[in-house]
């Protein structure tokens, strides 16, 4: 057996990947020269340009935005990819899904999908692509439709609420957003959870030029019904808002803020919100000054946001238990670390009394990091690198590359004060929401409320917590260009995030490393069936019954390795390939029990046949009467040599179940037009995993048998390598 390939009887997946990769390589694991950036950006190119957006880095996902329509995501598509092994079919979003899905049913573990990418590169759409494909494909009764149509209309509320354009994305979402699907052991979705994280707030009252305001507002003023308007108090003209122009492009050409709105009052119906909820979307009517204003409209709209979250939450009925996790890594702790951090740092200038500034907070900095590998400012970097730096600059250095900031603002952004006597008129409020936003035992309260840095701190940790208690799978999201221009590859933009998403190291990683490891308890339990030493029962040591297991596969040594408690197989290939070794040994086993079962069945009843029948020939007299014989004489004369005549006699005719020529897609007798048609007939398939049937034509030509579905060869089998039938 050759390094990195498994065949198990006919099966040999790396041949099945290849020759169903007609544009590049869809799985970067496979690329020759693994370790050039080049290669892997050409790759990426070619397949982009024939509309190929999805590629994979062994089962990480990577997807390239084209900011076009793509016919990829019909329902048909869906079907396609329902129960179907990860490399089966082309790279695509469904496949992972699908993948992430039958690997917690059959583990009886979570899971996470990671998406990841910067603004524009299509988190966004990945997410809903995701949710849409499990709403069709899981189990369906009322109550799971409404727990998922639930889930699937929070996204245009939670993105009107917290989605707005910015230079680089028309629908950027402007928070974090973890999406909690929960299923019970059959595969049913039986609800879900949502936690919000890092708002930008600061959008409610400034915006740059070029940016919008959150697209409810928007939505609103455009698309909101007179009356509704009028209680309100608003006008139909977002520019008598200071809050809706500051970035000069109220209006934009791909968004449809009128029509944007009937969305989201359906969407707030359909995930139980009343009418005395609705109303909740204009705070901004209070006489203070300008910073009391935009602080009070900044702590509105964010605790309405975690209001309407938390809202979403009750209408799926669920609840959410975190999971403890604790992370120390150095970049982490250069920023979060207790006393010495940057967050630490901040926090005590924003609370130490006395004038601190954003400089001084700098010169904290440097005082407490000077000689910290990844930090830099100007007063400590070298000659060359100052000239980078501006004086209020410093510069972490990050494994993918370097960012630096800019301290102005740092100090007055970090505390992000509410005034004490306008959170007590806001607790006093009648206002049920508000009431909820702002409870009155906050008034009481005289903790000193965290920082944005803290809460910032603290949410990422939140989220660490429930990711690291999870098996991961990765969504890569690619910017193709920064002009959202349809076909477009600019591989300078390509490279830059090819770097700082790590894509290489982990294509190395994968190469070099191990694809799979899984404990010996839960190798054996699911593919002992492939070994007739550990089938049906091993009774030895697990480690044993694996290694036995393995060795009948044929695994060569450089393709898996034994560890303490668990088996690392290096090769995805090598796992796949053994995968679907066990889904036709599954099919084999289920048809032999089958044919046991139907002959056990069968010699029951002929035995009960045979005794009626020893029964009836020792107690019946058979005998006729002069009557009888004499019909039967007349009988027989009447139809004498008479025989031919019989088939017209038959009330029902004949059906022939064959398929004529015409009735054969022309692309397909084309192919075949060098062989003669024998026999054609149709047939159907089951899919291995859910049995679901598909309508297929079986051509046998005086060669070889075909497999057709609909204008495609699925399958050529050849006569001479026949072996036998059942």
């Amino acid at each position: 057996m050759q390094k990195g390939k498994v065949k198990l009887g006919q099966l040999d997946l790396e041949g099945a990947l290849i020759a169903r990769d007609r544009v590049g390589i869809q799985d970067f694991v496979l690329l020759d020269a693994h370790n050039s950036e080049t290669a892997f950006l050409d790759n990426l190119k070619k397949r982009f340009t024939e509309d190929l957006i999805y590629t994979y880095i062994g089962t990480l996902l990577i997807s390239v935005n084209p900011y076009k329509e793509l016919d990829i995501y019909t329902k048909k598509q869906m079907d396609l990819y329902m129960g179907v092994n990860f490399f089966e079919l082309p790279p695509h979003i469904y496949a992972l899904a699908d993948n992430v899905y039958h690997t917690m049913l059959s583990e009886a573990n979570n899971h996470f999908i990671l998406i990841s990418g910067e603004s524009g590169a299509g988190k966004t759409e990945a997410s809903k692509k995701i949710l849409q494909y499990y709403a069709v494909s899981c189990p369906s009764s009322t109550l799971l439709d409404t727990v998922r149509d639930r889930m699937l209309m929070s996204n245009p509320v939670l993105e009107a609420f917290g989605n707005a354009k910015t230079m680089k994305n028309d629908n950027s979402s402007r928070f974090g957003k973890y999406m909690d699907i929960q299923f019970d052991c059959q595969g049913d979705a039986v609800g879900g959870h949502i936690l919000s994280y890092l708002l930008e707030k600061s959008r409610v009252v400034h915006q740059n030029h070029g940016e919008r305001n959150f697209h409810i507002f928007y939505q609103l003023v455009e698309g909101g019904e007179e009356d509704l308007l009028r209680h309100l108090g608003l006008e139909k003209d977002t520019k008598r808002y200071s809050y809706l122009v500051q970035g000069e492009c109220s209006n934009v050409s791909s968004i449809n803020d009128k029509n944007d709105w009937k969305t989201v009052k359906n969407a707030l119906s359909v995930v139980d919100f009343d009418a005395n909820d609705i109303e909740v979307l204009s705070p901004f009517t209070v006489d203070h000054a300008i910073y009391a204003r935009d602080a009070l409209a900044k702590a509105i709209y964010g605790r309405a946001f975690t209001w309407l979250v938390n809202r979403i939450n009750e209408s799926l009925e669920n609840k959410w238990e975190p999971v403890q996790f604790f992370n120390n890594k150095i970049i982490c702790d250069l920023v979060e670390e207790k006393h010495r951090g940057i967050i630490s740092v901040l926090d005590e200038e924003c609370m130490r009394p006395g004038d601190a500034t954003d400089l001084t907070f700098l010169e904290k900095l440097e005082e407490k990091m000077g000689n910290h590998p990844h930090f830099v400012t100007h007063k400590l970097a070298d000659k060359k690198t100052r000239k980078s730096l501006e004086r209020g600059d410093f510069r972490l250095l990050h494994y993918a590359g370097e960012v630096t900031y800019c301290v102005v603002g740092f100090i007055d952004k970090n505390n992000d004060l509410l005034y004490k006597n306008i959170k007590d008129v806001m607790c006093l409020s009648k206002n049920p929401i508000v009431q909820q936003c702002f409870p009155v035992t906050e008034g009481d309260s005289r903790r000193r409320p965290e920082t944005v840095a803290t809460q910032f701190k603290n949410s990422l940790l939140r989220l660490t917590e429930i990711l690291t208690a999870k098996e991961a799978w990765y969504v890569r999201c690619l910017k193709s260009n920064d002009n959202k221009q349809p076909g477009k590859f600019d591989e300078v933009l390509v490279r830059h995030q090819v770097k700082y998403l790590g894509l290489m190291e982990h294509l190395r990683v994968r190469r070099a490393g191990f694809a799979y490891r899984r404990r010996y308890e839960v190798f054996l339990k699911r593919y002992k069936a492939l070994c007739p030493a550990t089938w049906p029962h091993w009774r030895g040591v697990p480690a044993d019954g694996v290694e036995k297991l393995v060795q009948h596969l044929g695994y060569q040594p450089d393709e898996y390795k034994m560890g303490r408690t668990k088996i690392f197989i290096r090769y995805a290939r090598t796992l796949f390939a053994t995968e679907d070794a066990f889904e036709i040994c599954k099919h084999e086993l289920a048809t032999r029990i089958q044919a046991k079962y139907k002959g056990y069945r069968a010699k029951g009843e002929f035995r009960k046949q045979k005794e009626a029948d020893l029964r009836d020939s020792a107690t019946a007299e058979h005998t006729y009467d002069g009557e009888e014989l004499q019909q039967k004489i007349v009988t027989s004369a009447i139809f004498k040599g008479k025989k031919d005549s019989y088939p017209s006699s038959v009330a029902v005719p004949f059906v022939d179940t064959r398929i004529n020529e015409q009735d054969i897609n022309m692309r397909v007798l084309q192919t075949i037009r060098h062989e003669r048609i024998k026999y054609s007939v149709p047939v159907v398939k089951y899919d291995r995993n859910g049995f679901k049937s598909r309508p297929r034509q079986l051509i046998l030509t005086q060669a070889a048998v075909y497999l057709v579905e609909e204008a495609k060869i699925k399958q050529r089998v050849d006569y001479v390598s026949l072996k036998g039938g059942s």
